[in-house]
């Protein structure tokens, strides 16, 4: 990591046991490694990320992550979110940059990551950034797993959707697919835990629709980056194969 001027850009992976669907998903080995330390080894590589630290509740995976070598930040356990996570974890530092990296991506690009800051601060009036890729004939723009975002002419959102947008009443328009890491603004990322939440986002279900019912700006990304989550064995199976070279 190297030193990006007067702006400093600290990322945050928010870690917890209590996964629903895959249960102490951040411990999971995946060749040789947790889950957690892959996903912080591929952030520290960033060129615009001063700093890389680990928000959890559990002791268990702050002692993980103390033996690798990674700050460790131990936050409430009765957070809603991971952004009240990451935001507890951020306020001990002074920032001006957070980014929320999903703590069951091992495969994020470091590049994205760069990328994500670099389009937050060609912004103005964003105050918050995150990334999209193009949807090819592999996705599904029906499958409500897959979040749809459009955008105005600067690359600013203006709608997030699980439902197939634009509607493709006529021609085959570009579906842009969204992934869910965040680059925020320092005082964007303590205010957003406080704005309520609208009916646009109890309906889909997709915390970023509070931001735009908000009427805040939020800086979409292009990248080629294609996430590989982990929320099932198979996803586990296969980051396996991924980062196995295989």
């Amino acid at each position: 990591m190297t030193d990006t001027g007067h702006i400093r850009a600290l990322g945050v992976i928010p870690a917890r046991l209590a996964a629903t669907r895959l249960p102490n998903k951040p411990l999971l080995d995946i060749n040789g490694k947790p889950m957690v330390q892959w996903v912080w080894e591929r952030a520290r590589q960033s060129e615009r990320l001063n700093d890389v630290i680990i928000a959890t509740p559990d002791s268990e995976i702050i002692q993980t992550c103390e033996g690798f070598g990674a700050i460790a930040v131990l936050t409430d356990p009765d957070h809603p979110t991971g952004t009240d996570r990451v935001a507890e974890a951020a306020a001990l530092y002074d920032h001006d940059v957070v980014v929320n990296i999903q703590g069951d991506e091992p495969l994020i690009e470091p590049a994205a990551l760069d990328a994500l800051v670099e389009g937050l601060l060609s912004s103005e009036s964003a105050r918050m950034a995150s990334l999209m890729f193009e949807m090819g004939n592999n996705e599904d723009p029906n499958d409500p797993n897959l979040v749809k975002v459009v955008t105005d002419s600067e690359a600013h959102a203006i709608y997030f959707s699980r439902c197939p947008i634009p509607y493709p009443r006529s021609g085959n328009p570009a579906h842009f697919a969204h992934i869910g890491v965040y680059a925020w603004r320092r005082d964007a990322l303590f205010e957003f835990p406080k704005l309520a939440r609208g009916v646009l986002e109890q309906a889909e279900s997709l915390e970023q629709l509070r931001a735009l019912e908000a009427g805040w700006k939020i800086k979409m990304v292009s990248t080629h980056y294609r996430p590989i989550g982990v929320d099932t064995p198979e996803d586990l199976d296969k980051a396996r194969r991924v980062l196995a070279g295989i």
